[in-house]
């Protein structure tokens, strides 16, 4: 019989059942229902904070802070060379605002820069907020244009 997603079963020892605890003396987990005697971890409420190591400093305050984030830094939606030769047709305009309808960028958040990786064989009128020196050599010898958007 052939094996499909309507006849595969678990190997044998795959599943447990789950483990009933506080259920009384006769099921071996009654009392303190494994949670030993008395500490913070066998009170009711407890429940264990992310990064708390019982009162020691905590890894993540022992470490030292490196670095900053830049909050004015622009977020460049980044466009390849490969990309637009899959999506747009010889001639065609390629604008940032076409780049989204053809789902190459999701938004125009930062802008578009086009990068130089792979090969472009066909003449493109490509609008873009910057190039790379590459990317803009290869686009002009395939015989097309490039068009900065301010």
């Amino acid at each position: 019989m052939a094996i499909g997603l309507h006849n595969i079963e678990k190997p044998r020892g795959a599943t447990h059942r789950r483990k009933r605890v506080g259920r009384g003396p006769g099921s071996g987990h009654g009392k303190t229902a494994t949670r030993g005697h008395k500490g913070q971890k066998s009170r009711s409420g407890y429940s264990g904070k992310r990064g708390f190591e019982g009162g020691q400093m905590p890894l993540q305050r022992r470490l030292p802070k490196r670095g900053f984030t830049n909050i004015f830094a622009k977020i460049w939606s980044e466009v390849n060379l490969d990309v637009l030769e899959k999506r747009f047709q010889s001639r065609s305009q390629v604008t940032p605002e076409a780049l989204v309808e053809n789902g190459v960028i999701r938004n125009l958040k930062g802008g578009v820069v086009v990068l130089g990786r792979g090969e472009l064989k066909k003449p493109l009128k490509v609008s873009a907020h910057r190039f790379s020196a590459s990317a803009r050599q290869k686009i002009e010898a395939a015989g097309g244009t490039v068009e900065l958007v301010s």
